[in-house]
């Protein structure tokens, strides 16, 4: 059974009602019932009672996201809050290598300290610590020079930056960050085929796969750089799906 995104929405966050100054549209748009005035809500298209929350002429109508449109921005969001999460996470790495490169000294003293308390332990268990591989690329970490971590770190904040940034546009539907998601993702996508082709793993191929619809999907749904159409078309897309618009035309044809 499909799911009806305009009622769900609607029911979830109100009717967007509206007067049209027009008396043919605003006709159209209101009804008269026993309980009071009511009129049609400009995303689902059922009658809503109550004072409208907007008048005027259509033209400066808002444009409601209904249909297709709000399905699409349903799944903008879900990529935006993917995004967002992520930058999250990446500006916490960054703040960690950060300030292992303040006190790496300190850490250091620390891990090797810990390591002696946990060696009889893993004597106990027949496992060889000191020669452990885990153990061995910690202590790899340490030999890093300080200017290195730095260098990861702020490159680390930038990336981060480039997620939050990311996410909030994609939340606001703002076209410059459907741009800056289709870049910024494919940029990275070379380096995920190799990470999979060098070690693979269930977790790096679903990311890979997901990266890659997500791209996919911005670019032919927005009609990005031009494709079926651009911007144009998109517009002109949404515009075709407005209720307000839709009612003129019945309305033209009358």
């Amino acid at each position: 059974m499909a799911i009806d995104w305009d009622r769900r929405t609607c029911a979830r966050r109100g009717h967007i009602t509206y007067e049209p100054s027009e008396p043919l549209l605003r006709e159209r748009l209101h009804a008269a019932t026993a309980m009071g005035v009511a009129w049609r809500c400009l995303r689902c298209g059922d009658f809503a009672l109550g004072t409208p929350h907007g008048s005027g002429p259509a033209s400066d109508a808002p444009l409601v996201p209904r249909g297709r449109a709000l399905r699409d921005l349903i799944i903008l969001r879900f990529i935006a809050v993917e995004r967002a999460l992520r930058g999250v996470f990446v500006l916490l790495v960054a703040f960690a290598v950060w300030r292992f490169s303040n006190s790496r000294g300190s850490v250091h003293r620390f891990f090797e300290e810990n390591l002696t308390v946990f060696r009889p332990v893993a004597q106990h268990f027949h496992y060889d610590l000191d020669h452990s591989p885990v153990v061995d690329s910690i202590r790899r970490v340490f030999e890093y020079q300080r200017s290195t971590l730095l260098i990861v770190a702020v490159a680390l904040f930038v990336y981060a930056a480039i997620e939050l940034i990311e996410g909030v546009g994609l939340w606001m539907a703002k076209r410059w960050a459907e741009y800056l998601a289709v870049v910024a993702t494919a940029a990275f996508l070379p380096l995920e085929v190799y990470e999979v082709v060098e070690k693979a793993s269930w977790f790096k191929a679903a990311t890979l796969v997901l990266n890659i619809l997500a791209v996919l999907y911005i670019l032919l749904s927005k009609r990005l750089f031009g494709l079926r159409g651009g911007r144009e078309a998109f517009d002109a897309e949404r515009h075709s799906a407005s209720l307000l618009e839709v009612e003129v035309a019945a309305g033209a044809t009358v």
